[in-house]
């Protein structure tokens, strides 16, 4: 558990996680509207190289990146807007995670699809700030947490 008391904090861990990321990774981002997922992909993000503000890809759904913009091919994923698991099939996620990795928002709109493997981070308010928990699957366990 960690308590992040703001944004920049939130950005921090994600640029914490960004050189465990590794090709087939799935980094499922749990959490209410405004609880700072976003953020903390945006930190992976900046961590893997981007340079600039990464939009949030509410309205695209999938908004990838490629090298030489970061080092590792990622997808950043927002499944606020599926309302049915079978419209995920659509999306190929898949072949993003073939030779990239996942960063996915709103998982749980995937049901019983969500990937085992995925390392599970689920943020929380916690005053102005926000609560880091997790679930680490065997793949995660010599790289998450940060020691």
């Amino acid at each position: 558990m960690m308590d992040l008391p703001d944004a920049a904090a939130t950005e921090a861990v994600g640029r914490a996680l960004a050189p465990r990321l590794r090709a087939g990774d799935v980094v499922a981002l749990f959490g209410d509207l405004g609880a700072g997922k976003t953020a903390l992909a945006r930190g992976v993000l900046a961590g893997l190289g981007l340079l600039g503000e990464a939009p949030s890809p509410s309205f695209a759904i999938v908004q990838p990146y490629a090298p030489p913009e970061l080092r590792l091919p990622v997808a950043h994923v927002d499944l606020y807007r599926i309302e049915d698991p079978a419209e995920v099939e659509a999306l190929a996620l898949a072949e993003y995670r073939a030779d990239g990795a996942l960063l996915v928002e709103w998982p749980e709109r995937l049901g019983a699809s969500l990937w085992s493997d995925a390392l599970r981070l689920h943020l929380a308010p916690l005053g102005a700030g926000r609560r880091l928990t997790w679930e680490t699957p065997a793949p995660w366990e010599a790289r998450w947490p940060p020691r």
